[in-house]
């Protein structure tokens, strides 16, 4: 296929979709904790010469009583990539550099140290060929084993129901890609990652998107239940230090490593919005 618009508009608008379910079950879980806070959008519009209609996004942020920064940022983009990056983008090249790209980001970090930090995002970009990617993460400052199990049985589950092979690769990816290699540490205790789930027509485009729509569903599910286990835990200034510490080496991954924050910066994202993954405070040993 040559036309992806159509289907384009159908991922924006289900990760717009997401986007509100998500900020509103986060809003709940403040008011749960006596907070009114709320999350604060803000539209961006991306700037590309020479391009009428280069896209933009919302920034969602919200700094709250449990949730002390958490962003979930949706944008749609659309233009040429530059030379020197094209050739790092599947399907694209120098002499093809045109894309689109819609999808949906979040990070949060959180007040408590017993409550794990988390990232999820879902994407869909097209080139010369179309693709989804995405997946979901846990980063706990503290590891609690059972909720890891949870969170991974949640991304399971969502996998088995699409492909029994889903899981294990998708889990491997993750293990793989969330790596520290100059401290030789994982970034958190993994979830899921696939990239590159190629669609060459309507049928393949509808069995991707539905998975991709599953892992968001699994996300929504599991993550408040993880927060509301914790977020009345007890902590100490030991445990603020190991969080503290903790969040170095996260911020360490997505400056260094993260290709979701590569590709923002090379394709003219807003910065805020890219680095709203960053933690308020960190600190280095």
């Amino acid at each position: 296929m040559s036309d992806w618009a159509g289907h384009t508009g159908k991922a924006k608008a289900w990760f717009e979709s997401l986007r509100d379910q998500i900020c509103a079950a986060f809003e709940s879980i403040e008011r749960e904790a006596g907070s009114d806070a709320s999350f604060q959008y803000t539209p961006w519009t991306r700037e590309e010469e020479g391009n009428e209609d280069p896209g933009g996004g919302v920034q969602g942020l919200m700094k709250g009583k449990v949730f002390e920064k958490v962003g979930v940022n949706v944008s749609t983009v659309r233009g040429s990539f530059s030379e020197a990056f094209a050739d790092q983008v599947n399907g694209a090249s120098k002499e093809h550099p045109g894309f689109t790209a819609t999808g949906i980001s979040l990070v949060a970090h959180m007040h408590n140290p017993h409550v794990p930090a988390v990232h999820m995002n879902t994407r869909f970009l097209t080139t010369q060929t179309a693709w989804f990617g995405g997946g979901a993460d846990l980063n706990p400052p503290i590891p609690y084993e059972e909720d890891t199990e949870e969170f991974h049985a949640s991304m399971r589950a969502a996998c088995a129901a699409h492909n029994p092979t889903y899981y294990e690769r998708y889990k491997k990816w993750a293990d793989d890609y969330f790596y520290i290699p100059h401290r030789e540490v994982h970034r958190g205790v993994g979830g899921i990652f696939y990239d590159h789930l190629e669609c060459e027509d309507d049928a393949s485009f509808d069995r991707n998107f539905a998975f991709t729509q599953d892992v968001g569903k699994a996300f929504l599910d599991i993550y408040p239940k993880l927060v509301r286990k914790r977020m009345n835990s007890e902590f100490s200034d030991a445990d603020v230090a190991q969080q503290l510490e903790y969040r170095g080496r996260y911020a360490e991954f997505n400056l260094v490593y993260d290709r979701g924050t590569i590709f923002g910066l090379k394709t003219g994202g807003n910065i805020d919005a890219i680095l709203m993954s960053l933690p308020p405070r960190a600190t280095w040993s």
